[in-house]
């Protein structure tokens, strides 16, 4: 029989083993039916399935972050490849089933029949009404989430009212966009009115109040851009007033909400305040490598998603001593890197005053050893540069007969689930002894200081900012390949090394090199994965305090705040600021439209929110045809909105009549009369 894909969802907790890995506290199956979801033990346990898609499948995964993030004036294929060039660039884009927005689409609803299982059963469990207030104020923020994560991509969907596996509808309709927000809205409300301000059992993979009030000024500016208004009020005016009440109790200390900013944004990527990020206001929590009874009660999630930002260093073997990336102990499998920054998204950093740059991409690459397990000694991985290494690399002919040593040394402490952990440690510049006693440990090991010291025989790479001239390069012991280089007078990436300009030797393969967005890489003991060198079990930001002031400023561009809306970038701007710079350089007076895409870019650029900036804004024709001349060539009207799930379509009963969205699978889009 046919179902419904978003009450395909189990109906019984005993179905359901706990997923989110820190949301360990009760396992399900020892209680099953429905007395389960009598009891408090079991609709609790119901209840932490709310949260299952959001680190197993969501945020750690390409899945969403191509839908969220490419196709875009932000991102390209490295090399300009084909792989995934429906997403990237709308080409050859069918609606077929088990493609990223199929998953998205199926992932969503399938949670949504959770929440509605856990809100309509909440009056019937008996327990602490406290606790069941509050955890049923999560799952009306999450159901908000959910509903949000839908409406922005697919434009106006079936809201979800059901409990998982009840009431199967084959004939759905849709409702308009102002239906889907007032009841995305009113969840939110209700949540940011009975959540506290410390997450339920002070667990950080909970949502808290912090949570719902960001997602609520998340929803009202999604909504403004599709021209909706509340009791007479335009959503921009919404959006401003959520967020800007947000701001400032989050500078008055945080009392009300609990929200925070880093004053320094170096903080705010630091290693050591990943697991703990006061910035955060909803996470998607990796499982620690040493918390034993999350790794046995639940699907610890497999987090996978730098290895599509990241180059292959094995492509440079001979001056990277990275010979297999199943061996790459400090960059890791990156086998998969496809997802390259765009010109225009790199052209937005100034790194002489903005510390994002370093901070958002790496652009220094260097080798590893592992002295302190004894692995890999640090004398093995030293380079010394002879005539053809010189030759290849565009190294001047001065440097023959000196080294490169090695940037890290990486541990392999074994850990009881996790495996080994290969926490890197730096070696201090200058200090090419070997001593394991030197060794010191900064913020974050994959952001290099910047600029990069022509004398810093550490690196065996650099990819400038600036273009380098000959002489430029002539003092510097390492390869120095110009950013600019690396694409063509199209503005994407070169396919071959034959490529590049006639400067750079044609044996090298250093076309295959690009910045690397380096936010969802890190380096500290409890977040690795063995021997799967792919998996880095990090936090992923689902939201954080700075995409507050984002849509504060947002909003009040809109509204012909220009002034105020300075303010607000300003303040984000401060932060990254380096040391000493003069206030000139960064502060802005007044902001228009595209100071609000390049500081999103700047600030958020990765964070799987750019596309629906641009849908909000209904920016992709202009904004593709100026930084992706790729993907405007083939972009479409109905492009606006991401395909309707054929597994979906292919379960119901009106499926001609409910629409793909316009992407000709189905007689009608089924948008008409919905876009209201």
């Amino acid at each position: 029989m046919k179902k419904l894909v978003y009450n395909v969802a189990l109906a019984l907790c005993a179905m359901v083993t706990i997923n989110s890995c820190s949301l360990d506290e009760y396992n399900p199956m020892e209680v099953t039916g429905e007395e389960t979801l009598a009891t408090f033990d079991g609709w609790y346990g119901m209840q932490t399935q709310c949260y299952n898609p959001i680190y197993s499948q969501l945020y750690t995964v390409t899945d969403f972050l191509s839908v969220a993030e490419v196709g875009t004036d932000t991102w390209l294929t490295a090399n300009n490849n084909d792989n995934s060039k429906e997403l990237f660039y709308y080409e050859s884009l069918t609606p077929s089933k088990d493609k990223a927005w199929d998953k998205l689409f199926m992932q969503a609803y399938t949670a949504l029949g959770i929440c509605n299982t856990v809100i309509n059963r909440a009056e019937s469990v008996e327990g602490n009404a406290d606790d069941i207030r509050v955890l049923t104020a999560e799952a009306r923020c999450l159901r908000g989430f959910y509903h949000l994560i839908l409406t922005t991509y697919f434009g106006p969907i079936t809201l979800c009212m059901n409990e998982a596996g009840n009431n199967i509808v084959l004939e759905p309709k849709r409702n308009t966009l102002s239906e889907i927000y007032s009841y995305i809205i009113d969840d939110l409300k209700y949540a940011a009115d009975n959540l506290n301000t410390t997450p339920y059992g002070n667990n950080r993979a909970r949502v808290s109040k912090k949570s719902a009030m960001g997602l609520l000024a998340r929803a009202y500016i999604q909504g403004a851009g599709q021209g909706l208004s509340e009791n007479g009020v335009s959503y921009w005016q919404r959006a401003a007033d959520v967020a800007e009440s947000f701001i400032a109790d989050t500078e008055a200390g945080g009392g009300t909400y609990g929200g925070y900013l880093y004053k320094d944004i170096s903080d705010m990527w630091a290693d050591g305040n990943n697991r703990t990020n006061k910035e955060a206001l909803f996470v998607a929590a990796g499982c620690d490598a040493g918390d034993d009874d999350a790794w046995d009660y639940s699907n610890a999630g497999y987090n996978k998603l730098f290895t599509y930002t990241y180059w292959n260093q094995t492509n440079l073997s001979d001056i990277s001593k990275i010979t297999s990336d199943k061996q790459n102990y400090f960059y890791g499998r990156t086998n998969n890197g496809n997802c390259a920054p765009s010109k225009y998204l790199l052209d937005c950093f100034e790194p002489t005053w903005d510390k994002r740059w370093e901070n958002s991409f790496q652009t220094a690459f260097g080798a590893f050893s592992m002295e302190k397990v004894a692995w890999i000694p640090y004398t093995k991985n030293i380079v010394t540069l002879t005539s053809d290494l010189c030759q290849k690399y565009g190294i001047d002919a001065s440097h023959v007969g000196e080294k490169i040593y090695p940037y890290v040394d990486c541990d392999g402490k074994t850990m009881s689930h996790g495996g080994n952990q290969y926490t890197a440690s730096v070696w201090p510049k200058g200090v090419t002894t070997g001593d394991i006693s030197t060794l010191t440990t900064p913020k974050k090991v994959y952001v290099i200081d910047y600029p990069l010291p022509a004398d810093d025989n550490r690196f065996f790479l650099y990819l400038s900012k600036e273009p380098l001239s000959a002489e430029d390069k002539k003092d510097r012991v390492y390869a120095c390949v110009n950013i600019d280089d690396l694409f063509d007078a199209n503005g994407n990436y070169v396919k071959t090394q034959n490529d590049m300009p006639g400067s750079y030797d044609r044996t090298s393969k250093v076309y295959a090199t690009y910045p690397c967005l380096n936010k969802f890489i890190w380096s500290y003991e409890g977040v690795y994965y063995g021997s799967n060198l792919q998996i880095r079990n990090g936090d992923i930001f689902v939201m954080r305090m700075a995409e507050v002031y984002l849509i504060a400023a947002e909003a009040e561009q809109h509204l012909g705040n220009g002034t105020k809306a300075a303010g607000y970038l300003n303040t984000l701007r401060a932060r990254a600021a380096r040391s000493g710079v003069l206030e000139s350089s960064y502060k802005l007076t007044t902001v228009t439209e595209e100071d609000i895409y390049d500081e999103y870019a700047r600030e958020l650029c990765g964070e799987h929110s750019r596309w629906a900036l641009l849908q909000r804004h209904q920016a992709f024709s202009t904004r593709l045809a100026k930084y992706n001349k790729r993907a405007a060539s083939s972009f479409k009207s109905y492009n606006i909105w991401r395909p309707i799930s054929q597994t979906f379509l292919q379960q119901i009963d009106n499926a001609e009549e409910y629409g793909d969205n316009g992407y000709g699978t189905t007689a009608k889009s089924g948008l008409d009369g919905f876009l209201e």
